[in-house]
């Protein structure tokens, strides 16, 4: 049944800044927090009951049902199914989504930040944006109202902890769009997050994960491997300035995707019913190491690269050391992530059931050779046509 927009409002008005109806008013959930069938209910967590990072065992992971949920309130105007709110569009990948949406005719908002600097550019391309923040859950109904779909795409800034958007942000969006009548919730993941309790960024995701799903919300949970966006900044941009470009001693293989491709497969599968409630995951058409990927982007970019290995042993030793300090746990947190990616773990799956599921033909994913390729042709024509027109001012003067 389509939601109705009187519904949402009258919702959103009666939530709370947890976003929960305000009588009975529960109490707020935190990080270290266990809850009750019934609503939020404080509690302290045991060792017996925690896992070393501070998160519930996946035994007593946190199951969440609002007390009140939106309810129809007589006729109304539907929601559109094609409405959606992007969380985290000014991202990597939720630009992507945002283009996409856009491209395909949905109706598009943008959950932002208030920024120094305006997102404008998504007001360019057709969407609305609306400021919100996931650390500020009393900001977040008015976001809801009106919308069908939400499509999560938000993480953390480097600089805050994982804890404050990644999962108390998480969880308050979450049970705002539970309450408010949301009929999709599209959330990505990390591969292989349930693989690493160890790691707090994926433990966060596994546990939201298994949150989606406990709270009965319609839900498509994605899971990706890594980038290809990111390989730009990292290591082809450092080889063509001829600076130094930061590598291991590790034999991690990485299925990087082009967003642009995760994108275009998020709305086939959001527009299939069947697969509402199944858990994918999107992997490129090869795993690679990081050692790969730079003779890779040497040879299109025609020079050397300056390559500084770090042993995966001084990664673990910065980790434990950091680990010593309250004010450094964070870093030792973000730590431990490199730590996974710099191990021997292989971050790709098979897609062939996926691309089955979807109706995708495989030959029109990206892969990185010619991603890389169509980077590197680019920018050296741009550089080329730079020194052609530096060598035409210098004759006229």
């Amino acid at each position: 049944m389509a939601s109705k927009l009187p519904t949402q409002l009258a919702t959103a008005r009666s939530l709370d800044s947890r976003g929960h109806h305000s009588k009975p008013k529960p109490s707020s959930l935190s990080w270290r927090t266990t809850l009750s069938s019934n609503g939020v209910v404080p509690s302290p967590l045991t060792s017996s009951n925690l896992s070393f990072n501070g998160l519930p065992k996946r035994s007593v992971l946190p199951v969440v049902r609002c007390s009140g949920a939106a309810v129809n309130l007589g006729p109304g105007t539907p929601v559109r199914s094609t409405s959606v709110l992007v969380v985290g569009a000014t991202g990597t990948l939720g630009r992507q989504v945002v283009r996409r949406a856009l491209d395909e005719g949905y109706d598009v908002r943008c959950l932002v930040r208030p920024r120094p600097a305006p997102a404008d550019f998504l007001r360019d391309w057709g969407a609305i944006v609306v400021n919100a923040d996931l650390t500020k859950p009393e900001t977040i109904p008015a976001t809801l109202v009106g919308i069908h779909t939400v499509i999560d795409c938000a993480t953390g800034r480097p600089e805050e902890p994982i804890k404050t958007v990644d999962w108390e942000g998480k969880v308050a969006l979450i049970q705002c769009a539970k309450a408010m009548g949301i009929q999709k919730y599209v959330f990505f993941s990390i591969h292989n997050c349930d693989n690493h309790p160890e790691v707090p960024l994926m433990e966060i995701k596994y546990c939201t994960e298994k949150f989606l799903q406990d709270i009965g919300l319609t839900h498509i949970i994605i899971r990706l491997c890594g980038f290809m966006q990111g390989l730009i900044g990292q290591y082809a941009v450092p080889i063509l300035e001829e600076k130094s470009v930061w590598g291991t001693d590790a034999t991690t293989r990485i299925a990087y995707m082009d967003t642009q491709d995760i994108a275009r497969l998020t709305f086939i599968a959001l527009r299939n019913e069947k697969i509402n409630g199944k858990l994918l995951t999107f992997a490129g058409p090869r795993a690679w190491t990081t050692q790969e990927v730079i003779t890779l982007c040497e040879r299109l970019a025609g020079q050397d690269a300056n390559v500084t290995t770090v042993p995966v042993s001084v990664l673990k030793l910065t980790r434990q050391l950091t680990r010593l300090f309250e004010w450094t746990n964070d870093v030792a947190d973000r730590l431990a992530f490199s730590e996974v990616l710099t191990s021997d773990t292989v971050f790709s799956t098979s897609m062939t059931e996926t691309y089955d599921l979807l109706g995708v033909d495989p030959k029109d994913i990206v892969t990185l050779e010619k991603y890389l390729q169509d980077y590197f042709t680019n920018i050296l024509k741009k550089l080329k046509d730079l020194k052609a027109q530096s060598k035409q001012s210098d004759f006229y003067i």
